[in-house]
């Protein structure tokens, strides 16, 4: 019912920057919030930020707050991460993801919607 995809993903230096975006269809009206969540090989899937879909609330993990931007253009019904001073520990696959739930929360089993994932590789 909503499909998310991803894209902007690839390979920086550290220090580099890249954006993410993610495109939204289907049942946009649906979707409350909208987020990235990241995995790196062998971890749990973390959250990483997350912004309303009609008010703009945005959040930030702590390991990000001060170098990443989450923003959005509903027109285009699509959500942005803007990443910049990137570090070797923020390589990762980075998804993006959709909740319907009015109450918020960073833990990925209790969001709806996924997109399959792009690869962030920072290299030293």
């Amino acid at each position: 019912q909503v499909q998310l995809v991803e894209s902007g993903g690839g390979l920086v230096q550290a220090g580099g920057s890249l954006r993410l975006s993610c495109a939204a269809s289907g049942s946009i009206f649906s979707i409350v919030t909208m987020g990235w969540f990241r995995q790196a090989p062998g971890k749990e899937r973390e959250f990483v930020s997350a912004i309303r879909w009609r008010g703009g609330n945005s959040f930030y993990a702590d390991s990000v707050k001060g170098r990443f931007t989450i923003s959005r253009d509903n027109a285009k019904n699509t959500v942005y991460l803007q990443m910049n001073s990137l570090k070797p520990e923020d390589a990762a696959v980075y998804y993006c993801a959709a909740e319907r739930g009015v109450v918020y929360t960073t833990t990925p089993q209790l969001w709806d919607y996924w997109g399959q994932g792009t690869q962030v590789t920072v290299s030293s």
